[in-house]
């Protein structure tokens, strides 16, 4: 890992601890609905920009799924919990941020989640001054697991994506790095790794702890 240059995260469920925020308010907004949610069906929205997720549920949920209305009050709920109320950080985030700012890393998050609501979560939390940029899913056309909001982030960073490390939480995330051509470590965090992303090859580890660990000993030649 000596080569890599610059660190993109992924942002709800690696930086923040959002994800179970936003799994308990759309379970409470369906059952507001008097409909019953399969939570595998959820799961596969996650990384996901809101489109996509629209269209995964009715799918998965069926065409007479209500999903504008279970979606404008799970939205409404999911924002009065993240951005009314101090958002929880994941362990070992701040202290990986503030490791690599001793260094000469470039540091910038990639998600679905819209630009300015990103923004506004890492300032809240504390984050927003630790990154170059924010880019959000509403600066792309092609979601995760497409590989554009990683290539894009490589081109506004001016490094190659072979010289970038991503940080993510989500299959979907994972995915779409790798085929960007990334060096990705994965840290999940809703749903464990299934054995078709064990088989990828990635490294993957338990909290973002491990990911600082990890660079500490690469840097002091643990490992090449």
């Amino acid at each position: 890992m000596n080569h890599i240059k610059a660190t993109i995260f992924d942002l709800d469920g690696l930086l923040l601890d959002t994800e179970r925020i936003a799994l308990s308010t759309f379970v409470a907004a369906c059952r507001e609905h008097d409909f019953e949610p399969d939570i595998n069906v959820y799961y596969k929205c996650l990384g996901r920009n809101e489109s996509t997720t629209k269209q995964i549920m009715l799918d998965g949920y069926g065409k007479d799924f209500p999903w504008e209305s279970i979606n404008e009050l799970w939205v409404k709920e999911y924002d009065k919990e993240t951005l009314g109320k101090a958002i929880p950080i994941k362990a070992g985030a701040l202290s990986l941020l503030e490791y690599l700012e001793e260094g000469t890393f470039k540091k910038v998050v990639a998600t679905s989640s819209r630009t300015a609501k990103a923004r506004e979560k890492l300032s809240r939390a504390g984050m927003l001054h630790f990154f170059d940029f924010v880019l959000g899913g509403d600066e792309i056309t092609n979601p995760k697991p497409h590989p554009e909001i990683y290539l894009s982030a490589c081109r506004r960073l001016n490094e190659e994506p072979a010289n970038c490390l991503a940080l993510e939480d989500s299959e979907n995330g994972v995915r779409s790095a790798l085929e960007a051509g990334l060096t990705v470590i994965q840290v999940p965090d809703l749903v464990p790794p299934s054995r078709d992303m064990q088989a990828l090859g990635h490294k993957i580890v338990k909290s973002l702890v491990e990911v600082k660990m990890l660079l500490q000993n690469h840097k002091s030649g643990g490992q090449k």
